[in-house]
């Protein structure tokens, strides 16, 4: 406590000074590390020093050196265009360009290997569609340093990709209202938004929200650490990728920032369990706010579920802190957030045992075995003729898979769930240039099935493959083909080390089945409709299994079709019929070479995509192992018309039936952790229950709240 010294000779005591408050909330705790703390810091950053997510001094300095080049490029760039627009000599010598980065490298969190984001600010007569990507691509094409250009100037953020000096450079640009720009530029101040579009301004802000966290945590390095380590761990766990529809690295970066407010003391060991107690209990779909959402004379639009309509279907909105505010995790969906809370909840149990001694910090790192998850997959084949092809369909098609996951759901009434993984695999062996994603289906806890239910998406798949063909930059050679495979049909290039059953050891296997006896309730529009879950060593699939080496049984569907077969693009809406031969029994017995070879066709009559559809005994259940629910795919003969002369296929895709349901309790449980409401250093209360989205259409703080 403070003393100073009265009047009277006397002393006098005074109060202490005010404690810094972060964020929109008081902190949860402001508790300091202890000496465990302090020891698992070190163990923690060891792994991570030890896993190679530092970089070396020499990659460090290759950075600064392609930046210097960058920025001095683009200088060029700008009085060249000044000289050609007719502008005095004086303004050509004035001209002047600015590279700022945003994204990890700003934040300081990348990696070895990881790319750089870029943002360019040049003058107002410098334009992006013309100046920037046809002078200034050509200017990087010409140069040898320069590798793999390839512009997107449809995106939702226009962007030129490339690699510089072997270092991968996302360059975006910005062109703000000023004859010259200042190289001392403020782009933190709101003057640089004056009289510019939209796209200017989600290219500027990348940078202003990367500044404006750095301002709102309490801790830099602490956060720094923290944030390291939890990108590290959701790539792992296979749900850092914001295309998908999971978190990328803003969001993951604001996630972080906010539980550094909420404990403004801890080191980084403690952040990460504190990242995992709280965002396990989050009730979605109330915001993760840093600060105020502010209101501008700008007028551009904010997040406001109350006067947005569309801003109350967000799920799992994390807002940005720099004007103006926005949801940046938009793309979550009702199946990502699922994927995402299973993974957080498993975070937390491991974090758990660390705490207890029971765990080491490398348990909380083991990968997630996606292929042991699910007894069912949806298989997406891109092919192209050749890399630089391939490199352009695949990117479109990337963007779009999140669609074809939101359409599953809708036309299944959400009863069949999707897990769509964000990594990608490649078959070598392919003559032709080929990339491949990969969905886990299954269907969804607590809903029970009928006899005879059919989960018809074949129409599904007809309608995300029309959009995927609408591309406009599409050449012969480009194809899709969407296939359905159970786990044991897995191709082998998706195990390249081999094929071996994962092993659950024992204490895990207790802590697993501890929790789910914990956390029976779920939220499934009634209490009733849960039911607690049967047979939970069975459905873990921990039954020990010796090690097997998988080799590819997976029916010749995908094969590599010539360029002159694939050449021609069916017109119009796409009509598809499966042809498929019958072959495995219902009762579970197969038959001797009961593959089902089930073959989309287009109306056209070229081979568009190949679904090994058979019939199957398909047991879906949360984990996608063994339960009482029985299920199979089917395909059915199609109607084969003659019309007006034309024999043309009756449009039919994947047809799933389950034939049986049971109840099964979702495991996972959410808390009331509304905004303003924490109160907690100690294990949160594990009951709880789901927002509406007419709550957060009440929470939305202003600059004068």
């Amino acid at each position: 406590m403070a003393v100073s010294e009265s009047l009277n000779g006397g002393a006098s005591t005074s109060p202490p000074p005010p404690t810094p408050e972060y964020g929109i909330t008081k902190p949860i705790s402001l508790s300091g590390p202890t000496a465990a703390d302090f020891n698992r810091n070190l163990e923690l950053e060891k792994l991570l020093v030890d896993s190679g997510l530092y970089e070396s001094d020499e990659e460090t300095a290759t950075r600064q050196e392609v930046l210097h080049r960058l920025d001095q490029v683009v200088k060029s760039w700008v009085k060249q265009l000044t000289r050609m627009r007719g502008y005095t000599e004086q303004m050509v010598e004035d001209a002047n360009a600015v590279i700022f980065t945003f994204g990890s490298y700003r934040l300081g969190v990348h990696g070895p290997g990881a790319d750089i984001d870029t943002l360019c600010v040049g003058p107002s007569y410098v334009n992006r569609e013309e100046d920037f990507f046809m002078i200034l691509h050509n200017i990087l094409a010409e140069m040898e340093d320069v590798t793999e250009l390839h512009p997107v100037p449809d995106a939702h953020v226009p962007v030129m990709k490339f690699k510089f000096q072997g270092i991968s450079i996302d360059l975006l640009y910005a062109s703000i209202s000023l004859l010259v720009v200042p190289e001392d530029l403020d782009i933190s101040d709101g003057s640089v938004l004056h009289d510019v579009d939209e796209p200017t301004v989600r290219s500027l802000n990348g940078c202003r929200v990367a500044d404006q966290i750095l301002k709102l945590v309490p801790n830099v390095e602490h956060f720094r650490s923290a944030l390291r380590c939890l990108k590290f761990w959701a790539k792992r766990r296979g749900v850092y990728s914001n295309v998908t529809g999971f978190l990328g690295g803003v969001n993951w970066a604001l996630l972080v920032a906010r539980v550094c407010q909420l404990y403004p003391n801890a080191i980084p060991s403690m952040l990460v369990s504190r990242f995992f107690r709280v965002y396990t209990q989050w009730r979605w779909p109330n915001p993760v706010m840093l600060c105020s959402i502010e209101e501008n004379e700008s007028g551009f639009p904010i997040w406001d579920p109350r006067r947005n309509p569309r801003d109350r279907f967000h799920i799992m909105p994390i807002i940005t802190p720099a004007y103006p505010c926005m949801n940046s995790s938009y793309n979550v969906s009702a199946s990502t957030l699922r994927v995402m809370m299973e993974q957080l909840h498993h975070g937390n149990r491991i974090c758990d045992e660390i705490e207890l001694n029971k765990a080491q910090w490398s348990t909380l790192f083991q990968p997630y075995i996606f292929f042991d998850a699910y007894k069912n997959y949806l298989q997406v084949d891109i092919i192209a003729i050749d890399a630089e092809d391939l490199l352009s369909w695949k990117g479109w098609i990337e963007s779009r898979l999140r669609q074809l996951t939101l359409k599953i759901e809708r036309d299944t009434n959400g009863i069949l769930q999707c897990h769509p993984y964000p990594h990608e695999y490649v078959d070598t062996s392919k003559p032709c240039a080929h990339s491949a994603f990969f969905m886990g289906l299954q269907r969804k806890e607590g809903v029970r099935g009928q006899e005879g239910q059919q989960f018809d998406i074949r129409g599904t798949v007809d309608e995300f493959r029309q959009e995927i063909n609408m591309y406009a930059y599409w050449k012969p050679g480009m194809e899709i083909y969407v296939s359905h495979v159970r786990r044991k049909q897995l191709p082998a290039f998706v195990f390249p080390e081999g094929y071996k059953r994962t092993r659950i050891p024992r204490h895990m296997r207790h802590s697993a089945e501890k929790a789910d006896e914990d956390a029976t309730r779920c939220y499934s529009g009634s209490t009733e409709r849960c039911i607690k879950r049967k047979n939970d060593a069975e459905m873990m699939d921990v039954k020990p299994r010796k090690p097997e080496k998988r080799a590819s049984i997976s029916p010749q569907r995908l094969e590599c079709f010539s360029p002159e077969s694939c050449s021609s693009r069916s017109g119009g809406t796409s009509q598809m019929s499966i042809d498929c031969i019958e072959g495995v029994k219902l009762d579970g017995s197969t038959m001797k070479d009961s593959d089902s070879n089930c073959q989309i066709k287009s109306s056209d009559g070229l081979v568009r995509c190949r679904i090994s559809a058979e019939r199957l005994d398909m047991q879906i259940t949360e984990t996608g192992v063994v339960d009482s629910t029985i299920c199979r795919l089917k395909s059915r003969s199609p109607e084969v018309r003659n019309e007006s002369g034309v024999n043309g296929n009756k449009a039919q895709d994947l047809d799933l039936d389950c034939l049986e349901g049971v109840e099964i309790a979702f495991t996972k449980t959410f808390t009331n952790c509304k905004e303003g409401a924490l109160d907690m250093d100690q294990p949160l209360d594990k009951a709880g229950s789901f927002a509406t989205t007419a709550d957060i259409s009440d929470y939305v703080p202003s600059a004068s709240t």
